[in-house]
């Protein structure tokens, strides 16, 4: 689509609503996670309609300081990701992964304070394998990438918490636009 620059003219209606439904990022859904949680399942937030997503959590809090992971559909198999963060109090950095594990581990964190997930799922729908990349905030402060090695098509996911549980807060999926 080509860009129009406006200046002294008046913006249209039509002008106005072709620049919105044309945005970068677009809202696909949102729930509110329960009250002492383990997991939140969302589904059908994965179609044909993007091949990219942006995931969010936030607003929520943990029982316990502890990373919060994810799984695609129901799958629990062949997830693969790796952690680089820094420890606040002492800067030093620091790294942690999975080699083909039942989840992605470090999406995310919940504590008593608060919760954050800030992640990118690339071809999730398509049946390919999917991947990740993010920022991890929390008790320590990182970022994130992995790969799914199962091709398959997912329409939703699944967040959750091992030993501990999770509260309120929002998750939100954002589709971005294809050009």
């Amino acid at each position: 689509m080509t860009v129009k620059t406006f200046t002294t003219e008046v913006l249209t209606s039509a002008d106005t609503n072709t620049y919105l439904a044309n945005s970068g990022l677009v809202y696909v859904t949102s729930a509110t996670v329960g009250t002492s949680v383990t997991s939140h399942a969302v589904t059908n937030c994965f179609s044909a309609t993007y091949d990219n997503y942006k995931i969010t959590y936030a607003a929520g809090v943990g029982s316990n300081p502890v990373s919060i992971q994810m799984i695609l559909g129901a799958s629990v198999t062949q997830y693969y990701l790796g952690l680089q963060y820094v420890t606040y109090a002492t800067g030093l950095a620091a790294a942690a992964g999975a080699n083909n594990s039942a989840t992605w581990p470090y999406v995310g964190e919940a504590s008593p304070n608060m919760t954050s997930v800030n992640i990118d799922v690339f071809s999730p729908f398509l049946a390919k394998y999917s991947t990740i990349s993010g920022s991890y905030a929390g008790t320590v402060g990182g970022v994130v990438a992995g790969y799914h090695g199962v091709a398959t098509s997912y329409s939703g996911f699944t967040l959750s918490v091992a030993g501990n549980t999770m509260t309120g807060g929002t998750v939100t999926v954002y589709g971005y636009r294809k050009a």
